[in-house]
């Protein structure tokens, strides 16, 4: 898998206290800032997005404890609230990327899962299913794993009393970031291209890049003007009908709902490539890709926060 999947530099956001949990009712019709910039998986705004969104719909004692938690980081990567953490596990991955690698190495694979297009197979794109070691943390497990399987074992760590303090934050901070990557349809898929990025794009106000980078971010940029406005639209549209038929399912199930998005829009609607190898995206294309990305962002800001709070309501 491409060592692209990650981000260089991050965008900001106002600290989480002072964002609109409760935010006032915003248009959509007006979907379509044009914005673009290098980043790979979701980019940073994309995860702050559904974090924000999770935000919305969590319980107030469970974001509080969400809160206490992420006060525990010591790690000096992202600002200490929910939006910025959301990001944390993509600075975590890259914070040695260009010395030892050996954070790399260890958790690069578990951002994606590869399901090929034409056999689908997730056995095959998770690596066998590799279990953790006895007596070993989950944030200890095997570097050859995948996206699905990290999810829920951070989840089970998060959800049982016992586990030690700092791997249950460090269980929280995958989990805010894994289940946004989950729903990125190219981190569901592969078309023998890296997840997108040996497919070279241009067109529709979009610079030159690869596919890839088209989902993680370009998308989502033009979405709004900021992690902010783009939720707050997001948020707006969700409704109790949504909410409902999204807190369903398992992340192996999600993984398979979002490989179909991926195969029947990312890959599916995709133009023939021209004499140089690249793709031209139309018009129509990026609105499509847009309407989808929206979703995918709704939906994984609900499911975030409903594994949150099955994880952590029950406590006292």
């Amino acid at each position: 898998m491409s060592a692209t999947r990650g981000r260089a530099a991050p965008r900001l956001v106002r600290a989480l206290p002072v964002l609109p949990y409760r935010l006032a009712v915003l248009s959509i019709a007006a979907l379509g800032a044009l914005a673009s910039s290098p980043t790979w998986a979701w980019g940073d705004e994309g995860h702050e997005v559904i974090a924000i969104i999770a935000a919305h719909d969590l319980e107030p004692k469970v974001l509080e404890k969400v809160e206490a938690l992420l006060q525990g980081d010591r790690s000096g990567l992202t600002p200490r609230d929910l939006a910025h953490e959301a990001t944390w596990a993509d600075h975590y991955r890259d914070s040695d990327r260009d010395g030892a690698r050996v954070r790399y190495q260890a958790t690069r694979a578990w951002h994606f899962v590869d399901l090929e297009l034409r056999h689908p197979d997730l056995t095959l794109a998770c690596h066998g299913r590799p279990r953790i070691a006895p007596g070993l943390p989950a944030s200890r497990g095997p570097a050859e794993d995948c996206v699905v399987d990290k999810i829920d074992q951070f989840q089970l760590e998060l959800a049982t009393r016992t586990t030690p303090p700092e791997e249950r934050r460090l269980a929280l901070q995958f989990l805010l970031h894994f289940v946004g990557d989950l729903h990125q349809p190219l981190h569901a898929s592969d078309d023998h291209d890296q997840g997108g990025n040996l497919k070279r794009t241009s067109g529709a106000g979009l610079r030159p890049g690869n596919l890839h980078r088209d989902w993680d971010a370009d998308f989502v940029e033009r979405l709004g003007s900021g992690a902010d406005e783009i939720a707050a639209r997001l948020i707006e549209r969700v409704t109790a009908a949504d909410r409902l038929r999204w807190r369903s399912g398992s992340p192996e199930q999600w993984a398979f709902e979002t490989y179909g998005i991926s195969r029947a829009q990312a890959y599916g609607t995709l133009p023939p490539a021209d004499g140089r190898h690249r793709y031209v995206l139309s018009a129509q294309y990026v609105d499509q890709a847009m309407a989808v990305t929206a979703q995918q962002l709704e939906k994984a800001g609900v499911r975030l926060a409903w594994l949150l709070n099955q994880a952590l309501h029950r406590e006292d």
